[in-house]
């Protein structure tokens, strides 16, 4: 299975996505170290991507994704995923794949974004995703959370509702 954790930047998604990853023992990949050399400049630079900037970091996503599909793994990946067409982009035809929203208002990410530091995404350009953000339908079949529940809570709260095995320890002798 890959489980995809979503939501807007300071939404808590590579927290939650790391710890989620590391209590289920599989591998975490941070969508953002897919992003284009173009596109982390631009944002760097306090200015949004457009829909034709995000099109070849969606395909790097879509490939990882279908990398780890072929090779039989489950992993944990974080990524926006703001629209739902990019959604449906990262879902259709990943019949192995899950998504997890993470849903935060505006005061929770603004608050999160104040206090990051060493990010290329700068707190200036959280209007930008908010206006493209396009909140997860029933249709869409996604797992939404609140972004407020703390980590730990969250990953509880995943592997709980998606059914998922953390590694058992093993007993000594």
């Amino acid at each position: 299975m890959i489980v995809v954790v979503a939501g807007v930047s300071g939404s808590g998604k590579s927290t939650v996505g790391y710890l989620l990853a590391g209590r289920l023992g599989w591998p975490f990949t941070d969508a953002d170290a897919l992003h284009p050399a173009a596109n982390i400049a631009k944002m760097r630079a306090g200015h949004p991507l457009s829909d034709a900037d995000r099109r070849p970091w969606l395909a790097a996503v879509a490939a990882r994704m279908d990398e780890l599909a072929a090779a039989g793994e489950s992993a944990v990946m974080a990524c926006s995923a703001l629209k739902h067409s990019y959604r449906d982009e990262l879902l259709a035809g990943r019949p192995q794949a899950r998504m997890v929203f993470l849903h935060a208002s505006r005061e929770v990410l603004e608050d999160r974004l104040s206090t990051r530091h060493g990010h290329f995404f700068p707190a200036a350009l959280l209007d930008s995703q908010l206006a493209d953000l396009e909140s997860p339908q029933p249709a869409e079949h996604l797992l939404v959370l609140d972004a407020a529940t703390p980590p730990d809570q969250a990953v509880d709260e995943i592997i709980r509702r998606l059914q998922l095995s953390p590694p058992q320890e093993k007993m000594s002798p």
